[in-house]
């Protein structure tokens, strides 16, 4: 068996090949676009940097140039990843703006806009996420310095058959109306076939145990791991990529159990575990909006404010609603998903606490340990 542990060690014992987000691949071909805007040339293949300092390389499937913009595209490619948006066309469109406007974003055909508020955007603005919004600043001003550019420029990111694609998604439901979302935390997909994945959690709790680690976290992606480091003083192999499979690790801990078990992770996936869902993926379970609008009232939301959470568009948004007046939705959530999983657990000798977070990594919600 390995010795080394953690997020990475997992990934390695899968065997499942990582690929690249919509966002890695907007920045990619922002770059190339901004680049052949200031010099002529279209880098092919062009490199970026990652939020964790990869720095993959990307073929441009397309180009095209004129006085005023340049387009560049990259296919992208999610790895084993079971990804809707695997092998779709990815383009970024540069047009130079007059200094001082900044880079400005624009949905083109295939990106969607969005339409309701509870999600990490404005009412109104593309559905480009705050994360591959920052890469591709950072890259449009390394390139503006590199060749002389002001950095003032509009990035219309673009891709082909988005907006049928999206059907299979859950942006409509989320008022996302028009194409897909560019995402991406770490620029890295990371593939999870169920059964590779749930057995990497396995080999990392066994792993957690034989270097003696009486204390793991569950997390359910890099940002809810950033957090947990920022809690707690824990090494790399004791901390669990759980992703969505929560029963899994619960599963398996209650048979091989450690002194004291972390949950970490976004609000919304941490409301579906407090609901008793142990799968947490978004096309197997959903944020139950009643129940959470149910919690609200056990903390002291009126009937007005709970009506408002149970129609509420998303659950950061029921979070929101809550926040503004002071009912702490968030530690309700959390202590039911701290409930939820010493269930499963049936008694096993664990002590377990639940962290929720925003997608910042902001806690919003925690529970004491029981």
């Amino acid at each position: 068996m390995s010795t080394s542990g953690g997020r990475s060690a997992q990934l390695k014992h899968t065997g499942l090949r990582p690929g690249w987000t919509t966002g890695a691949c907007a920045t990619a071909a922002t770059t190339a676009a901004y680049t052949a805007l200031l010099t002529g040339d279209f880098p092919d293949p062009v490199t970026i940097t990652l939020p964790k300092g990869q720095t993959p390389s990307f073929a441009l499937a397309r180009e095209e140039r004129a006085d005023a913009h340049a387009m560049a595209a990259v296919v992208k490619d999610a790895g084993d990843d079971p990804d809707v948006t695997h092998g779709a066309l990815i383009r970024s469109t540069v047009r130079l703006l007059p200094p001082g406007s900044g880079v400005v974003f624009r949905a083109g055909p295939g990106v969607g806009t969005v339409t309701r508020p509870g999600l990490p955007l404005a009412v109104g603005e593309p559905a480009i996420n705050p994360v591959p919004r920052q890469m591709i600043r950072d890259h449009v001003a390394r390139v503006a310095a590199e060749h002389g550019g002001t950095g003032d420029v509009e990035v219309t990111v673009s891709i082909d058959d988005g907006e049928e694609i999206a059907r299979s998604t859950w942006n409509p439901r989320l008022g996302i109306l028009g194409g897909l979302s560019v995402l991406g935390t770490t620029g890295v997909v990371v593939p999870y076939s169920c059964s590779a994945w749930i057995d990497s959690i396995r080999r990392g709790v066994d792993v957690a145990r034989a270097a003696g680690r009486t204390h793991v976290a569950g997390c359910t992606g890099s940002t809810s791991e950033k957090t947990v480091l920022s809690l707690y003083d824990l090494p790399e192999d004791a901390l669990l990529d759980m992703g969505d499979f929560a029963g899994a690790v619960l599963k398996y801990i209650r048979r091989h159990p450690v002194d004291r078990l972390t949950i970490c992770g976004g609000f919304a996936k941490l409301s579906k575990l407090a609901a008793g869902h142990l799968d947490l993926h978004s096309a197997r379970s959903q944020v139950d909006k009643g129940f959470l609008a149910e919690l609200a009232r056990s903390a002291g939301a009126s009937e007005e404010l709970a009506a408002e959470v149970a129609t509420a568009n998303t659950g950061l948004a029921a979070l929101q609603l809550c926040a503004a007046r002071g009912i702490p939705l968030g530690d309700r959530v959390a202590e039911r998903a701290r409930d939820e999983a010493l269930s499963v657990l049936r008694g096993a000798p664990v002590m377990v606490d639940t962290v929720c977070i925003d997608r910042a990594g902001t806690v919003v919600g925690r529970s004491t340990p029981r």
